[in-house]
């Protein structure tokens, strides 16, 4: 079986040069609640939100958007993927954990993110200062997840003796995940036992960075099934393949304005060399057609690297209408063919 998810990017309405009327972006957020919430319905497993900041979306405080859910639907998982932990003090990210782990109901997925270089940059913090901070949060997550009172002497958070409530409802903990791009990043989470996802990549590539978390995991101690993968693409749905070509190329056109920020991406489309340390966002990114024809790329994609979950960002920050019959679309069509599959 192949667990289907929404990726939420949760676009901006309006931009840099047009701020919108503030009842329409209250409209907006309803219109959006409301589609997360017949996501339930649909046959989803669970949402996983995304953190930005600094334009382009309205996702810079994904927790609140768990919440808001959470109090609207009684099924779905619900996380973030992740958290852009370097930019919180520990104790923050770990009673946020436990307080919206008892706010779901045991809903809560737990996923952290090192972020990206450009929205990272505007706050004065660098890749490799981000990375020291990330893994001295994710040790003292780790810490917190065994008990209540927890120590850290680092080179970033130094502190004795916190007491962090509420602990997880979840015990030992809510399935952990981490985003990766590279085998280095996916050995590394191996090593911490989280559950990892990745995307961009072509499907041979990201293959190779499976198979090196797979191999990391049994070095640990651990067999890594599917249900430690998770792949995640960009899905363009139209109800009939002309439709979904016409919208996967504005998908293709806003991707590629998007990316143009990001250091570490080269892109087909950007028709430029590749980085030292970046990855390629791969055609094998864009899957396009309608509901059936979908379902069968996510299904060859998922078997060929042993992925267990698919998180679909669906029709990409197009208008909130397309958006919508995306989501209806691939829940009545794609999800009992992507359940029914076996990887």
């Amino acid at each position: 079986m192949i667990k289907p998810w929404v990726f939420e990017f949760f676009p901006e309405l309006g931009g840099e040069d047009r701020d919108p009327d503030p009842h329409d972006v209250a409209a907006y957020f309803a219109r959006y609640l409301d589609l997360w919430t017949h996501d339930e319905e649909l046959g989803f497993e669970g949402i996983f939100f995304s953190e930005h900041h600094f334009g382009g979306s309205f996702s810079a405080s994904p927790n609140l958007l768990i919440a808001s859910v959470a109090a609207r639907t009684r099924r779905l998982r619900l996380g973030v993927m992740g958290v852009v932990v370097p930019y919180y003090h520990p104790a923050r990210v770990i009673e946020e954990m436990g307080m919206l782990d008892y706010l779901t109901g045991g809903r809560l997925e737990l996923g952290t993110a090192v972020g990206v270089p450009q929205e990272l940059a505007r706050l004065g913090l660098s890749m490799d200062e981000a990375r020291e901070r990330n893994n001295e949060i994710t040790d003292a997550i780790d810490a917190a997840l065994s008990g209540r009172v927890i120590s850290h002497q680092g080179k970033h958070f130094s502190f004795s003796d916190l007491r962090l409530l509420p602990r997880t409802f979840q015990r030992p903990s809510p399935p952990r995940w981490t985003a990766v791009v590279s085998v280095d990043s996916a050995r590394r989470a191996a090593r911490r036992g989280m559950k990892i996802s990745t995307g961009f990549n072509s499907v041979e590539t990201i293959k190779t960075i499976f198979d090196a978390y797979r191999d990391e995991a049994k070095a640990a101690g651990f067999a890594a099934g599917p249900d430690c993968l998770a792949l995640r693409r960009r899905v363009t749905i139209g109800t009939t393949p002309d439709e979904a070509r016409t919208y996967a190329s504005a998908v293709a056109e806003r991707l590629k304005a998007y990316v143009a920020q990001d250091t570490r991406v080269t892109q087909h489309v950007l028709d430029s060399p590749a980085r030292s340390g970046g990855f390629t966002v791969s055609d094998d990114e864009f899957i396009e057609g309608t509901s059936k024809q979908a379902a069968a790329q996510i299904i060859e994609q998922c078997r060929a690297i042993g992925a267990g979950h698919f998180l679909a960002m669906l029709n990409w920050s197009a208008p909130i209408d397309e958006v919508t019959q995306a989501h209806e679309e691939f829940g009545r069509e794609a999800i009992p063919l992507l359940r029914a599959a076996p990887v």
